[in-house]
């Protein structure tokens, strides 16, 4: 497989099947870091695609290779006050584990990164677990580094 058999597009919201793979490479993603007991049941599955389609600012990629999907980012276009400019926020790269180390990852981030320059982004930004040493390869490889100075990534869950 050469980085030619990749295709990357928008997610096609009418399309069904782009859909279910939203909902498959989602699912396969929160497995793989929480466990089996954490995936969306169907309900919740059909939110996240229509949430997805409905919110003003997503970007869902999909990667194909032929005619299997491969991968997924889901970023989201926000806006910096200190460059007063947009920005796009990396929320979530998932590649199924059969298409790993193949450069599906890197054409996605290729494609984001397209899209923040065609949109006058200043910058993308992502986070990316400490334990993931492939994927802070991959990210340091295409330009991305620790912020200076170094930031903390904190939540706070509301019910």
């Amino acid at each position: 497989m050469s980085s030619n058999d990749i295709e990357i597009d928008f997610c096609n919201y009418s399309d069904s099947e782009d859909l279910k793979a939203v909902a498959s490479l989602i699912n396969a993603y929160i497995e793989e870091e929480d466990g089996v007991e954490h995936v969306l049941k169907p309900l919740l599955q059909l939110r996240l695609v229509n949430g997805l389609d409905e919110h003003p600012k997503s970007i869902v990629l999909l990667a194909k290779v032929g005619n299997a999907y491969a991968g997924l980012l889901v970023g989201f276009e926000n806006f910096s006050t200190f460059t007063a400019r947009p920005m796009i926020n990396i929320h979530d790269v998932f590649v199924f584990k059969e298409f790993r180390g193949k450069g599906v990852g890197r054409k996605m981030i290729e494609k984001i990164e397209s899209v923040a320059r065609e949109r006058s982004c200043s910058r993308i930004t992502l986070e990316v677990r400490h334990d993931n040493a492939a994927a802070q390869e991959l990210y340091k490889s295409v330009g991305f580094a620790d912020t200076e100075p170094p930031m903390f990534y904190w939540r706070k869950y509301l019910d």
